[in-house]
C-alpha cells in the first residue's frame, strides 16, 4: 500500500533536527534524510519511533 503523496510531504524524522524522510516503496521504509534511521511502514502506517528505527548506512541510527 503506497502512501499518499501529501502525507510525505508533510513527514518528518521524529528527532529534533526533524529532516525530512525518504520513501523506498519496495522496503516500506522511511529513512531519515539526516541522521539515516530506518523507520518502517507497517500496513500503511509509518512507524515513527526513535527507539524502533534501525540504523542507516552511518550508523548514528545506532542507540
Amino acid at each position: 500500500m503506497p502512501l499518499d503523496a501529501t502525507l510525505l510531504e508533510v513527514l518528518a524524522c521524529p528527532d529534533t533536527h526533524h529532516a525530512p524522510l525518504e520513501y523506498d516503496a519496495d522496503a516500506m521504509t522511511l529513512t531519515c534524510s539526516e541522521c539515516r534511521r530506518i523507520f518502517r511502514i507497517d500496513s500503511g502506517i509509518p512507524v515513527l519511533v526513535l527507539d524502533e528505527a534501525r540504523a542507516g548506512d552511518n550508523g548514528k541510527g545506532d542507540r
